[in-house]
């Protein structure tokens, strides 16, 4: 069964010493068939903009949940580390460089001048397929995102061979609340399906996403041209 986790939400209600912080449980309505619709989403980006195997499988979907109650992308992002040599773009900064060049296009959909598009982050939920670092979370915070949910944990990251910064997303929220905004952080979202994108990489015996196959030597998983796709259910 898909889980889906509310963690706490950092406010700006700030103590004295400014190490405390109020927290409080995520109260939104939206109903965790949307939340998984955009976790896949965050998914589908891998495809979209890598392959359906890339080895870095952290992908990333920014969405406006208006107060209307319709949910529209505003972009994706994948990690692209591996493709630019830049150590920084992990999924999530792909994802918000991805947003700030979309929000401030004068040839675009939204043509916000730089201060708004700012401020419009604050109306925006992060979708990302794995836990993010700290400096990921830090970024998230920094630019004051309305949630950030994630499929896969960190202890995962670690026990199925990735290189970790053993810190917890919520630890560092519990830190940012003098920063002035809030952000709802929900972990687990479709992590049975984010889990396989993360698994394979260092542990031969497990599957290869859907789309791919090992190569002849057992290595990497490479896209299989023959294989027949399964798809995402079709209100996706």
């Amino acid at each position: 069964m898909h889980r889906l986790v509310p963690f706490l939400a950092a406010t700006a209600t700030v103590f004295a010493n400014r190490e405390q912080h109020v927290f409080h449980q995520d109260s939104s309505q939206i109903p965790t068939t949307e939340r998984e619709h955009w976790m896949r989403t965050a998914i589908s980006a891998l495809d979209t903009l890598t392959s359906p195997c890339p080895f870095a499988a952290f992908g990333t979907a920014i969405v406006n949940h208006s107060s209307t109650g319709e949910s529209n992308l505003i972009c994706i992002g994948a990690n692209a580390i591996g493709s630019t040599g830049n150590p920084t773009l992990h999924g999530e900064i792909a994802g918000i460089d991805n947003c700030s060049s979309i929000l401030t296009d004068p040839k675009g959909r939204f043509k916000l001048p730089a201060a708004e598009a700012l401020q419009a982050y604050r109306d925006l939920s992060l979708y990302t397929t794995a836990e993010p670092c700290p400096m990921c979370a830090s970024a998230i915070r920094w630019a004051g995102f309305k949630e950030c949910i994630f499929g896969t944990r960190i202890p995962t990251l670690i026990d199925l061979g990735w290189d970790q910064i053993d810190f917890s997303t919520e630890h560092l929220f519990r830190h940012s609340g003098s920063l002035g905004t809030e952000t709802t952080l929900m972990g687990g979202v479709l992590e049975d399906e984010t889990d396989v994108l993360l698994a394979w990489q260092f542990r031969h015996d497990r599957r290869c996403p859907l789309g791919c196959q090992r190569s002849g030597d057992g290595g990497a998983c490479l896209p299989d041209p023959e294989a027949a796709r399964e798809q995402w259910p079709e209100e996706l």
